[in-house]
């Protein structure tokens, strides 16, 4: 059985037997006035927020820093991980990823099983769906913003009384308490899910984070044309014989009319070369498993899913400097051709070993775990020798597409 898309979500308690979550929600402060009416209020507070870096133990990290809503609320340089704490100096683990469209959408994280006895015989079980982060570990916007928030990588407060007293300092600290009650400081648990409160509503209702604006939109709408070379790379995208792109990131529209986000929220393994650019990896035995750890630790006995990372939106992937959960490469084309090539030409993208003809594929997860590599759907099930199934035109024209689905006010 192949893992749950979205037009499917609504069927998952028809065919799960278990479903688990990860975390539990941030606890919800009671607004001193009625939710409705202070919505607009509360977004507005989280919108300041989100933009402000005295919340950092830098003092110059705010939440825009890596999420920056001139690229789209990706990161605005090519780093493969970004850098945190009280000096700016500590490195992350893993590449940041937009927060448009995926926010409002995203599902509760789930692993399923098969219900019957002849299913659990004849199918494997599918692959998990949903939850926030690249691993999923967060069911909630709230338990999310409270990790980057909290860790020592990121804006580095080492305890929430530390966050609570640089919210008191802030100027909009009298609205904190016009909308949580007069004492919200004076419980720093309290504070602290009273900001969490805020910044999911701002990333809820704000407009910015689902403008819809890229020509792919306007095209859905009779509003504008692709050229011929757009077209044949959406043709190619959808082509479950040559690039297959919509396996994984849906470009249907919703059963609604809506227009796709080009994700369906399901976790794969790509094999992506290891990254050493990434501080971390100078320690040959330091892996990121994704769904298995280090950062998710609920999951370690599952082995069959180690090296699983979240599939990521490609709208506004055109204007990223930054791909894969790892920030392996740095080109839109590159990503493109990392599929095309994986397996045709793999010298072209792992070290060479010491043995003659050697290669070390799938180098950033352990001999044991590489099986776990997607070698079964195209364009990822050919030899060393093939030909690839995307010549280079085809990929040319892919990106081209790709391209059409960059907003309007995203930064190239």
């Amino acid at each position: 059985m192949r893992a749950v898309r979205c037009g499917a979500l609504l069927g998952l308690a028809l065919l799960t037997v278990s479903i688990e979550a990860p975390a539990a929600p941030v606890a919800q402060p009671a607004l001193a006035a009625a939710a409705p009416a202070e919505r607009a209020a509360l977004a507005a507070l989280g919108r300041e927020l989100f933009l402000d870096p005295s919340l950092s133990a830098s003092g110059r990290m705010a939440c825009a820093t890596c999420h920056d809503p001139r690229y789209a609320y990706g990161p605005a340089n090519a780093r493969a991980v970004q850098l945190g704490g009280a000096q700016l100096s500590l490195p992350g683990r893993r590449a940041v990823p937009s927060l448009r469209y995926v926010l409002v959408h995203t599902p509760l994280w789930a692993k399923q099983y098969q219900a019957s006895a002849v299913e659990r015989v004849t199918e494997t079980d599918s692959a998990p769906v949903g939850g926030f982060t690249w691993d999923g570990r967060f069911n909630t916007l709230r338990a999310q913003s409270a990790s980057p928030l909290l860790a020592d990588f990121e804006m580095g407060n080492a305890s929430v009384a530390e966050l609570s007293a640089r919210v008191q300092r802030a100027a909009y600290a009298d609205r904190l308490r016009a909308l949580f009650g007069a004492q919200v400081f004076d419980d720093p648990p309290r504070l602290l899910a009273a900001v969490l409160q805020a910044l999911e509503r701002f990333e809820l209702d704000d407009p910015s984070f689902r403008p819809y604006s890229s020509r792919y939109d306007a095209w859905l709408d009779n509003r504008a044309t692709l050229s011929a070379a757009e077209l044949h790379g959406l043709q190619l995208f959808n082509d479950p014989h040559k690039g297959n792109c919509n396996a994984c990131h849906t470009s249907s529209l919703g059963a609604d009319g809506s227009h796709p986000l080009f994700t369906d929220f399901t976790y794969a393994a790509l094999g992506v070369p290891r990254n050493p650019e990434i501080p971390a990896n100078a320690d040959a035995s330091y892996f990121d498993l994704g769904l298995c750890g280090p950062l998710r630790t609920d999951l370690g006995k599952e082995q069959r899913w180690c090296g699983m990372f979240k599939t990521p939106s490609l709208r506004n992937a055109a204007s990223r400097s930054v791909f894969f959960h790892n920030g392996r490469v740095h080109t839109l084309r590159d990503a493109v051709r990392f599929y095309a090539e994986r397996d045709t030409h793999p010298e072209r993208w792992y070290p060479r070993t010491a043995q003659r003809d050697g290669l070390l594929k799938f180098d950033d997860l352990p001999v044991a775990l590489r099986g776990n590599v997607n070698r079964r759907e195209v364009p990822m099930q050919l030899q060393p020798g093939d030909a690839p199934l995307l010549a280079d035109a085809d990929i040319d024209d892919l990106v081209a597409f790709i391209a059409t689905l960059t907003d309007a006010d995203a930064q190239p």
